[in-house]
């Protein structure tokens, strides 16, 4: 694209930006926020409380199509320019600017290539060159960037600068619909450049780098005046003029005075507005739309319907049924179902000693270990089935909900175990419809590294189309269910259906037994 200078100087330059982070940026508490099904205003509470945080994130409409597979990539925005230009205060105010979901600020700072003993000793007297293309890791910070960009799930390392090495624990980052990557040599590696989409360089004075590096190094950092001086004289003006200056020329944007320019801030937020736009998609739409004409898939096991099953399905399916019945054989339902689904688990054969010393050839699990994720809130009430019949299980939790705008589903929050990719996975839902929410939890498991065969989606009862609609797309995941409706109605409720699940087992239900909301969509 074609490159432009903004030489607009209407405000002065900001101090202080604070220390160079890695997380994704969610909108303060009060912050306006896109409408939701969550319907949440500047006075109501945040979307979710956990023991640890607090999650005001909007949600992320899909990154994928209808055939589950990923459609579009994260936009990626580098920000380059000397140290303590304020790269970081722009990339925040980009950020705010921009009120989209699920935005991931990227710090090369975290890309600090691990040192040897003697290049150890040298950092500790200030005698190493950190402002060299050869301090940073680059081969991970572009296999990083490739996934991210891809949508998939990455660790990022966490560095300690003032011990200057690795901390043992790693960041887990899922999710950017908006990647914005900065750093002093973000325009140096070819590979690197490659992969950004707008390239900004920030442009500050030297005289203001040099007193907001003395400010953040001697307060942030536990350095000496004498050790940043004697850094800056030595390493980082040399190494400004000999990298960083330079790159200014690959810049699409040159933005003089950081964060302070609001005029050149405001026209990346509309460029980068634009972008997303031409990316957006309607994957519920679509699957709404189609016509399957095609035999159910060979990947569905429906529980055979025994007059027990049946008998339970009665009594949930009645309207007039009490909640605390419907709680109570929708947990038989339930146990019935998990205890279905672990026969297709693999096993191999098992020979064991009785207690009257013969021998007996059973099976035994064969795989590392099992995780339920549930799709929240519905698909909850199906963990104490899973935990009754499987010791130490693992859980992960998903929250998806439907945009009451666009109709489509968002992401919202999960919270899966570490090393979930070995695992084979139980993904619950009470119901599915269209297979939208279904969707999007069997991508959020992909992007995490799980094996596509590992994947179980289970649920009370589908519609056929969200049988269709997941096998078409995930045709090496195994759905299994205990009934399977033909059709949908006009406000794609399975039919004949069961009603919204959640509102009848948490007793938020009308007294008709529907909401008016999704089957799919939580009622927090």
């Amino acid at each position: 694209s074609d490159r432009i200078i903004l030489k607009l100087d209407f405000t002065t330059a900001t101090f202080g930006s604070g220390e160079d982070s890695l997380d994704r940026l969610l909108p303060p508490a009060g912050a306006p926020r896109r409408r939701s099904a969550t319907s949440l205003s500047k006075t109501e509470p945040p979307l979710l409380r956990t023991g640890t945080r607090t999650i005001y994130t909007a949600g992320r409409p899909p990154w994928y199509d209808e055939h589950g597979a990923q459609s579009k990539e994260a936009f990626v925005i580098g920000l380059c320019g000397g140290s303590a230009s304020g790269k970081t205060t722009v990339a925040n105010k980009i950020i705010e600017a921009l009120d989209v979901p699920w935005v991931v600020l990227l710090s090369m700072d975290s890309f600090y290539r691990v040192l040897s003993a003697e290049e150890q000793t040298l950092a500790a007297s200030n005698d190493y060159n950190f402002d060299h293309p050869g301090a940073f890791d680059f081969q991970l910070l572009v296999a990083t960037l490739k996934k991210l960009k891809q949508g998939k799930s990455v660790k990022i390392p966490v560095y300690d600068f003032t011990t200057h090495r690795r901390q043992k624990d790693w960041k887990n980052v899922y999710g950017a619909s908006v990647i914005i990557l900065e750093g002093i040599m973000s325009f140096v590696d070819k590979e690197l450049l490659q992969l950004l989409d707008m390239k900004i360089f920030v442009d500050t004075d030297s005289d203001i780098r040099l007193v907001r590096r003395l400010r953040r190094d001697i307060t942030e950092r536990g350095r000496d005046i004498e050790g940043v001086i004697k850094q800056y004289n030595k390493f980082v003006k040399p190494a400004f003029e000999q990298y960083i200056e330079p790159t200014m020329r690959l810049a699409d944007i040159v933005v003089p005075r950081g964060g302070g320019n609001m005029v050149a801030i405001d026209l990346i937020v509309q460029h980068i507005h634009s972008q997303l736009e031409e990316r957006e998609l309607s994957v519920r739409a679509l699957l709404a739309s189609a016509q399957q004409t095609q035999p159910l898939p060979q990947t569905l096991s429906v529980l055979e319907s025994t007059p027990q099953v049946r008998g339970l399905h009665t009594i949930i399916r009645n309207r007039e049924t009490s909640r605390d019945e419907f709680i109570f054989y929708s947990k038989r339902l339930m146990r019935l179902l998990i205890e279905h689904a672990l026969t297709f688990l693999p096993s191999q054969s098992s020979v064991v000693q009785t207690p009257q010393g013969h021998e007996y050839e059973g099976r035994s699990y064969n795989g590392k270990g099992i995780t339920g994720v549930s799709i929240l809130r519905a698909g909850e009430t199906m963990e104490p089935a899973l935990r009754a019949v499987c010791k130490d299980v693992r859980i992960g939790k998903i929250l998806i909900q439907t945009n009451l705008d666009s109709g489509e589903p968002e992401l919202h929050y999960l919270r899966l175990p570490k090393d979930i990719s070995e695992d084979h996975v139980i993904l619950m839902d009470s119901t599915v419809s269209t297979g939208a929410a279904a969707m999007m939890a069997v991508r959020v498991l992909l992007d995490h590294e799980v094996e596509e065969d590992k994947i179980m989606l289970v649920s009370l009862l589908m519609a056929e189309l969200g049988v269709h609609s997941v096998a078409y797309a995930f045709p090496k995941v195994k759905i299994i269910t205990t009934a399977v409706d033909k059709s949908l109605d006009d406000f794609l409720h399975v039919v004949p259906g069961i009603g919204d699940f959640g509102d009848r087992y948490f007793g938020t239900d009308g007294s008709d037994g529907w909401s008016d909301e999704d089957q799919e969509q939580p009622s927090y």
